[in-house]
């Protein structure tokens, strides 16, 4: 097991991984004494802060314990810190299929993962199952907050929030499960408001961080730096869109990104992403559409380009499905375009505005 000191903090590897979310082990990791032997366990020292501090960065946090859930979760209840952990698996499964579990019903990759235990055994099982996963052991708890993949080179207002907006995404999810209807009628509940807009200079540091966090639902994986995108947005031959999502539960944020070169006579989209969290909600065709509406009103020929990452193909779909077809080829990049004659109506159910 490497030590946190003794990995490379310079490697270009570690430099592209990032942490959505931390998951803590309990008895001598979280907190000192194993609980099922006395329940008179105590915190390890600033644990608390370590945990707000990573919250405050937008890093989600749960638990994978083998514990009695009853117990354990009433002690996380009496140290105030409940509110912090999304789905905690506390049983006797194996710590492997535990955080497979969290990050299915988090909805991110297990790459996405770090895992932090005391236990050598635990966190070999977990590096031989998933060795995506960032495994630490409790020893090196302090140095957590200073490694590199724990500190988002922005904080931007959506990692602030992220915590509440998961929490409400809980509340949606409850009440879709209980829904008794077609899913657009379960859509048509939710009073969604899809907002696009120019990006303007204070909405970079979010767009950057959107090229770096977002895998599944990216057409290209190209990340850009805020210097990057500001020279975009200044631009006479590029736009940059984003998009954000609202519903009676709450806001989701800016959850989309279009990056958009404008030649004279094709413009091509060198970026189309959207947040996984907004999946599920039939709002991810609206930006491409309304590109294809400028296109066409521009009386320019629209093109994609699309690189497969293993893990975006429901971009390709949504590409196939919108019209467009494969036109050239260079070794992973594939170039793609769109006729124009078939752009699909807004859904019913949800509002768009457009802010210019």
């Amino acid at each position: 097991m490497i030590s946190i000191k003794e990995q490379d903090v310079n490697s270009k590897e570690k430099d592209k991984k990032v942490i959505k979310c931390v998951v803590w082990d309990l008895d001598n990791t979280l907190w000192h004494g194993v609980l099922l032997e006395d329940e008179k366990v105590f915190l390890r020292e600033n644990i608390v802060d370590i945990i707000q501090t990573l919250d405050r960065r937008g890093i989600l946090q749960s638990i994978a314990s083998k514990n009695e859930p009853t117990t354990a979760i009433a002690k996380l209840e009496e140290f105030g810190l409940k509110e912090y952990f999304f789905y905690p698996q506390i049983n006797w499964n194996s710590k492997a299929s535990s955080l497979k579990e969290i990050a299915d019903l988090l909805n991110i990759g297990i790459d996405a993962i770090a895992f932090i235990d005391d236990q050598l055994f635990e966190l070999e099982e977990v590096k031989f199952s998933c060795p995506q996963i960032l495994c630490i052991n409790a020893d090196e708890i302090e140095y957590i907050v200073d490694m590199p993949v724990m500190n988002p080179r922005f904080i931007t207002e959506d990692s602030k929030l992220r915590r509440l907006m998961y929490l409400n995404d809980i509340e949606r999810n409850s009440f879709e499960k209980e829904f008794i209807g077609t899913q657009e009628e379960f859509l048509a509940t939710l009073n969604m408001t899809f907002t696009i807009s120019s990006a303007q200079e204070d909405d970079l540091q979010r767009a950057e961080e959107l090229t770096i966090r977002t895998n599944q639902l990216n057409t290209t994986g190209y990340t850009y730096s805020y210097d990057d995108l500001n020279q975009f947005r200044q631009s006479d031959q590029h736009k940059i869109l984003i998009s954000s999502l609202e519903d009676k539960y709450g806001n989701y944020g800016k959850i989309g990104l279009v990056l958009l070169e404008c030649e004279e006579v094709v413009w091509t989209l060198k970026l189309l992403l959207m947040s996984c969290r907004v999946m599920s909600r039939g709002v991810g065709t609206i930006m491409l559409n309304h590109i294809m509406k400028l296109a066409k009103n521009s009386n320019v020929r629209l093109r994609a380009e699309f690189i497969s990452n293993n893990r975006n193909r429901m971009m390709f779909i949504s590409y196939k499905f919108s019209g467009f077809q494969e036109i050239d080829k260079n070794g992973d990049l594939l170039i793609l375009e769109n006729d124009l004659t078939r752009i699909q109506p807004i859904p019913e159910y949800v509002k768009v505005k457009v802010i210019n």
